[in-house]
């Protein structure tokens, strides 16, 4: 098995990302994404979970699912259309026998959501391109633009030059952002919401005391990048 280019150590942070094999798109639906972040709740676990048997067939709502004590905690996360991002750290509490327990968590995911969208379908072949990529955080500033970065990401799909340009119209952006639920963003602005069960905010430096603090600290990195 060939090495990572960024080891994965227990206890140090990372943004975690990977994108469809060709760039393809790898969500093609609300039911894909939905799919996707169920199993960025029920494969955090040590146990092995079965989505047919132990939620579809069982008739129970996945959110409501006991999976035990969680192996990773997740401070962020986005899903685009072809890729997506994590900023992930491991349970120090949650030891396994083997492998780093990024490297479980995210195996887990991608061959339960691969066997899904394949099925689904019907094709078949690698769904996303070699194995996920991972970038080592280990700064303040790093930490505190990734939050920006994953929640910034979005954007894309109203200004694909919004980097280049800058943000033309903040009130635009931030309605933008606060009516795409495909990422945590929805979860700093404090709206309830079931897949709220996806991140541990008290496991990630406290950057964010309140939903205004969140948004302005984005913006703020808006400005810096112009």
């Amino acid at each position: 098995m060939s090495m990572r280019e960024v080891p994965l150590v227990s206890g140090e942070y990372y943004h975690i990302f990977s994108r469809g094999n060709s760039k393809q798109k790898i969500f093609l639906d609300d039911e894909d994404r939905e799919r996707f972040l169920k199993l960025l709740y029920l494969c955090n676990s040590k146990g092995s979970i079965n989505f047919r048997e132990d939620i579809v067939r069982a008739k129970i709502n996945a959110w409501d699912f006991d999976k035990g004590e969680s192996i990773v905690f997740i401070g962020a996360w986005v899903l685009m259309s072809n890729h997506f991002h994590l900023y992930i750290t491991t349970n120090a509490k949650a030891r396994l026998p083997q492998d780093n327990a990024i490297t479980v968590f995210m195996q887990k995911v991608l061959t339960a959501y691969s066997k899904y969208f394949n099925a689904k379908y019907h094709r078949t072949g690698s769904l996303f391109e070699g194995k996920f990529k991972s970038v080592h955080i280990n700064k303040e500033s790093q930490a505190r633009y990734l939050f920006s970065y994953i929640h910034l990401n979005p954007l894309k799909l109203i200004d694909p030059k919004w980097k280049e340009r800058g943000i033309m119209n903040k009130r635009k952006a931030i309605n933008f952002l606060e009516s795409y639920q495909w990422s945590s963003y929805f979860d700093y602005l404090m709206i309830l919401r079931k897949e709220n069960k996806i991140i541990n905010r008290d496991k990630f430096l406290n950057y964010f005391q309140t939903k205004k603090s969140f948004q302005q600290d984005i913006f703020d990195w808006i400005k810096i990048e112009k």
